[in-house]
């Protein structure tokens, strides 16, 4: 029986431990980007050249009501920076969705803690600016100085039957499909800088809240910038569970070019 290498595709018999061509240790771990069992001791696949997530470096979440949330790395940082949160609360679904400042220390840090405080008190029934306040502070903590403070972008939705409430500061968003409508506005300026983040450098950060009641079924889309800056002329998925449609637009993402960290929750939402 012959099997054939999955990095350079030359055939092997069955039972080598080594395609003799190339090297490759047969039998590893399949890549979770290309399919191939060509997973290296580091990490990498020897077919696409691909780091495996490990932890945060990608993550999922599913709950029992079709809502679903997907994060990764990306294809260019070290690191993810980003953090999420998705949960049920009585009749609401609570996400949280923070993008660590890249130009702050310990930014992954920031994104972490507020995504937990402002998560675990929505979930209590604590209106958003309350929720805002704790994350804030909770980030603010993070710093040994005004020099040293890690900061992060935020947007919260609470999402109850026939209507839909958004807390945010920075330039995470959220959107309504099918059609694509923006919900929030972005706090930056024409060069693309955001001028309004959490972190204990933040100055007169006004928090901005909205309530949206939509008039026909849909999903909120609640995103960081990993994904919306490659949404110009994007058709967005309208077949698919919400975690495959987020999957899908993550796949989208990394073959954009994948430059930053990518969040995506999709929350169903009939009026």
């Amino acid at each position: 029986m012959v099997v054939i290498c999955p990095v350079c595709e030359t055939p092997v018999m069955a039972g080598f431990t080594y395609c003799e061509a190339c090297g490759h240790a047969l039998g590893s771990p399949a890549c979770a980007w290309c399919g191939a069992p060509a997973v290296d001791q580091d990490g990498y696949c020897e077919r696409c050249g691909l780091r495996q997530p490990t932890g945060r470096d990608h993550a999922e979440l599913e709950l029992d009501g079709g809502a679903a949330a997907v994060t990764d790395r990306g294809l260019r940082r070290a690191r993810n920076e980003d953090a999420m949160a998705l949960l049920a609360a009585g009749d609401a679904v609570v996400t949280v969705v923070c993008d660590g400042v890249g130009s702050s220390p310990r930014a992954d840090e920031a994104s972490a803690v507020a995504v937990e405080t402002a998560s675990a008190a929505l979930a209590r029934g604590l209106p958003q600016e309350e929720a805002f306040g704790l994350a804030a502070r909770a980030v603010a903590k993070l710093a040994t100085s005004v020099n040293d403070a890690p900061a992060c972008t935020y947007v919260a939705a609470v999402v109850r039957p026939g209507r839909i409430s958004l807390a945010w500061a920075g330039d995470t968003r959220a959107y309504w499909l099918p059609g694509g409508v923006l919900l929030t506005e972005d706090d930056a300026v024409e060069t693309g800088e955001i001028t309004a983040w959490l972190g204990a450098d933040a100055v007169d950060v006004t928090l901005h809240v909205r309530a949206f009641a939509p008039r026909e079924p849909g999903l909120l889309l609640v995103c960081s910038d990993g994904l919306w800056r490659y949404l110009d002329g994007y058709a967005f998925p309208r077949t698919g569970t919400p975690i495959e449609m987020s999957r899908e637009m993550l796949r989208h993402a990394l073959e954009s070019g994948g430059h930053d960290n990518v969040t995506i929750a999709l929350i169903p939402l009939t009026p």
